[in-house]
């Protein structure tokens, strides 16, 4: 874990300038936690603008904290709406989109770490 912190270290939610935006500047995320740090987890706030959508598809596990908004994630066949308070767990490789139903910020953590 090389340069994995022994110590707790406080986070913030907001959207600074160090995000990074995709989807038509749709989705910004603010890293928080990185793979850089030696940790094996990566945490990063993400705020999706209503009607945001991207692909779930990827190689690592995601557990998503809703802070406000509401998400529809999954296929169209089984998708699952969480809203603020709740949240979901998405398994690595998980066929489906993440759609924002209104305006969302949430908390991810990703494991491994990227």
């Amino acid at each position: 874990m090389g340069n994995a912190s022994s110590y707790a270290r406080k986070f913030s939610s907001a959207i600074g300038d160090d995000a990074i935006h995709f989807g038509d500047g749709q989705i910004s995320v603010a890293p928080a936690l990185t793979k850089d740090e030696g940790e094996p987890m990566s945490a990063y706030t993400a705020l999706f603008r209503a009607g945001a959508q991207a692909d779930l598809p990827a190689p690592y596990a995601e557990i998503w904290v809703v802070l406000s908004g509401a998400l529809r994630v999954g296929t169209a066949d089984d998708a699952v709406t969480v809203r603020a308070g709740d949240f979901v767990h998405v398994p690595e490789q998980a066929p489906g989109i993440v759609e924002a139903l209104e305006e969302t910020r949430l908390i991810c953590v990703s494991v491994p770490a990227h």
